[in-house]
């Protein structure tokens, strides 16, 4: 991990284009959310990709911005007394916060690798689940959400219709407009093209 040399060729390509897609204004938005979710006392990091993985490696910050989306007394991450610096303990803590935000409803698909964020592999992916476990807190609106609902979009919630039997005996009787009318519908006298020719 640490003795890992610069990238030469496609694997540099590959970086740069993961690189890339780190959004500066998202990462500003993202730390205003932590420190309104968190409090102050989880402090600011450095401007920057580094300077933001820096301050999610040892995951403390990420327990801490999961456990307050729950009540008290539910907290589901455990968070160390003194901050862990041994790297496996770091990454532990990270996976930690990992499976609280897919219980609390992040998709599989929007969850970064514990590598993503401990090795700076994919900053952009850390942003990803960030953002989504915003959003999830803003859609499920139970009061444990902080800071301003607009920086996160609602996710579509389902939105379940109950028909009565006799409603829906009803509906068989209407013809569907998609159905077309039929109602004075004729295709008398219309003709497409000329009259077929027949020569004898």
């Amino acid at each position: 991990m640490a003795n890992k040399g610069p990238a030469y060729g496609m694997s540099r390509d590959v970086q740069s284009k993961i690189e890339k897609k780190y959004d500066d204004e998202l990462e500003d938005r993202l730390v205003e959310w932590i420190v309104a979710q968190c409090g102050a006392a989880v402090g600011r990091p450095e401007r920057g990709r580094l300077g933001f993985q820096v301050w999610l490696k040892n995951g403390i910050v990420l327990s801490r911005l999961v456990n307050s989306l729950y009540p008290d007394g539910s907290k589901p991450v455990k968070i160390p007394d003194a901050p862990p610096t041994m790297v496996f303990k770091q990454m532990e803590q990270i996976a930690q916060f990992l499976k609280a935000a897919e219980d609390y409803g992040v998709v599989k698909t929007d969850i970064f690798q514990t590598v993503d964020l401990f090795e700076a592999k994919d900053m952009a992916a850390v942003q990803r689940t960030l953002m989504a476990l915003g959003s999830l807190a803003v859609t499920k609106n139970d009061g444990n959400y902080h800071g301003d609902p607009n920086w996160f979009m609602k996710k579509a919630q389902e939105h379940k219709r109950e028909f009565t039997e006799s409603q829906l005996k009803e509906g068989k009787n209407i013809i569907g407009l998609q159905m077309g009318s039929n109602k004075g519908a004729s295709q008398a006298g219309m003709s497409y093209g000329r009259p077929r020719q027949i020569i004898s």
